[in-house]
């Protein structure tokens, strides 16, 4: 397992909804671990398995959950 972390600021401020969004990402295979930076609440970093998924696949399943990133 190679672990790599990835950060991202958030385009707007967190509803509920993102953050069923945020619990519902950790349920991808490969995704180890979501962090909200605090206590801004204006950043997410993203633990993940290299050797499952990529940097890109990453994104496309925070976007897809509806997270609203952009990558620093």
């Amino acid at each position: 397992m190679t672990k790599v972390e990835l950060h991202y600021d958030l385009v707007r401020p967190l509803s509920d909804q993102d953050l069923d969004a945020v619990a519902r990402v950790h349920g991808v295979y490969g995704i180890i671990r979501v962090v909200l930076k605090q206590p801004e609440l204006n950043g997410v970093t993203v633990e993940y398995d290299a050797s499952r998924l990529t940097d890109d696949e990453v994104e496309a399943a925070l976007i897809r959950s509806g997270i609203p990133i952009q990558r620093r």
